[in-house]
């Protein structure tokens, strides 16, 4: 079994030769404990597993654990920030595509294809939800996570507003990016049940397409 318990002093030292491995080794040791905690927590659900288990699952030691992270619950947002950090740049890059301008259809379908709907992390976000809403604290920094990623569409819709009318019923892009996470939030929970991730994303699309298109006497009157 591999240990990394000298780790945490050797990284207070980068002026030394080994310095450069040592931080490259502890990185690889993190991106581990992340990776194993995904999968571990996916099966058995944040709170059902020790930071033993963990390490186990992992191949490594206490020392490695705790010269990373300063309980479960850290790594537990390390890794909920990770795959948040993925999901917003997905959503970034789809709709980057069109930098002049917004067509609706096509940049709903780039979103819809591009959007992690893997059930795993389906189960962890829903564990890290829960026990958000126990913890202000937590639940504070998932709250800016979801701003963030609103504030991405938004910037996009406010594009697709200059070139065509939004629902008035949504308001400004603002609101309107609120009603797409949420449509994301109600068909990633059925996803959870169904494990249908074609009919998720089919889905997923119609339900955007269907809150951003004006509806008939909208664009009735900006035809006038």
């Amino acid at each position: 079994m591999a240990t990394d318990t000298a780790q945490a002093g050797s990284d207070a030292a980068p002026d030394k030769p080994a310095g450069a491995r040592v931080t490259r080794r502890r990185a690889q040791t993190r991106a581990r404990l992340l990776e194993a905690a995904f999968a571990v927590f996916a099966a058995r659900g944040f709170g059902r597993v020790s930071i033993e288990e963990l390490c186990d699952a992992a191949g490594y030691t206490r020392g490695a654990f705790y010269s990373n992270f300063a309980s479960l619950e850290e790594l537990f947002f390390a890794l909920y920030e990770e795959r948040a950090e993925l999901i917003a740049a997905q959503v970034t890059r789809a709709l980057a595509q069109e930098p002049t301008g917004l067509d609706l259809e096509p940049a709903v379908e780039r979103v819809t294809a591009a959007l992690l709907l893997e059930r795993d992390w389906l189960l962890v976000k829903t564990d890290f939800l829960v026990h958000a809403a126990r913890e202000p604290r937590v639940a504070d920094a998932l709250l800016e996570h979801r701003r963030r990623l609103r504030e991405t569409i938004a910037q996009r819709l406010a594009v697709l507003a200059e070139h065509r009318r939004l629902p008035a019923v949504l308001g400004d892009a603002d609101s309107a990016a609120h009603a797409v996470v949420a449509a994301y939030d109600g068909v990633t929970t059925q996803l959870l049940l169904d494990r249908d991730v074609d009919h998720a994303r089919a889905w997923l699309r119609q339900l955007i397409l269907a809150l951003l298109s004006p509806d008939t006497a909208e664009r009735r009157q900006s035809t006038r």
